[in-house]
This record gives C-alpha cells, structure tokens and sequence, in this order.
C-alpha cells in the first residue's frame, strides 16, 4: 500500500471520528440544555434542539419513564452513544486497514 493511500484512509478514519463527536456534543448540548431550562425562544436553543430531534429521531421517544427529564436524557444520551460507539468503530476499523 503506498504511503499516500494509507494517509487517505487515517484522513478519513479522523474525520468520521470527528463527526461522531460533533453529533454527539449537539446531543449532549441539548441534553444539558433541557436539564438547565434554557429558553426555548432563543435561536441557539432553538437550533440546537432542531439538531438534536433530526439526530435522535429514531431514539428521543423510545422510552415511556414517567419523568420528562429522564425521557431526554435516556432517549438523546443513547443517540450520542450509539453515534460515539459506531462513529469510533468505523474510524478505528478504516485506520487499521
């Protein structure tokens, strides 16, 4: 394999990677967030809690816990687990081929 190949699979090992972390940072970001009642009117809050129900769509409803609060943390901290366990994964199979 010559040099050059290998660098572009580490490139791109890094940068799933890095997007694993920035998805899961909005999620926890949003997490936090809710837990600290930030003003929802507010265009970061806003945009960041879009972000997070496009990113958690599949998992923000999945649990039935009676509290509000423990519902966003289990549905959107699983999310940004999942991202973070298989974003890592895929980085780190790709860097070692």
């Amino acid at each position: 394999m010559s040099p050059r190949y290998r660098n572009g699979t580490n490139q791109a090992g890094t940068v799933i990677a890095i997007v694993a972390d920035v998805m899961a940072f909005i999620l926890g970001l949003w997490i936090l967030m809710y837990l600290l009642d930030a003003n929802r009117a507010n265009d970061l809050v806003q945009f960041v809690h879009n972000a997070a129900n496009w990113l958690a769509g599949w998992s923000h409803d999945l649990f039935t816990f009676d509290e509000a609060w423990v519902r966003v943390v289990a549905g959107y901290g699983l999310a940004a687990v999942v991202y973070l366990f298989v974003g890592h994964a895929i980085a780190h199979r790709i860097h070692r081929h």
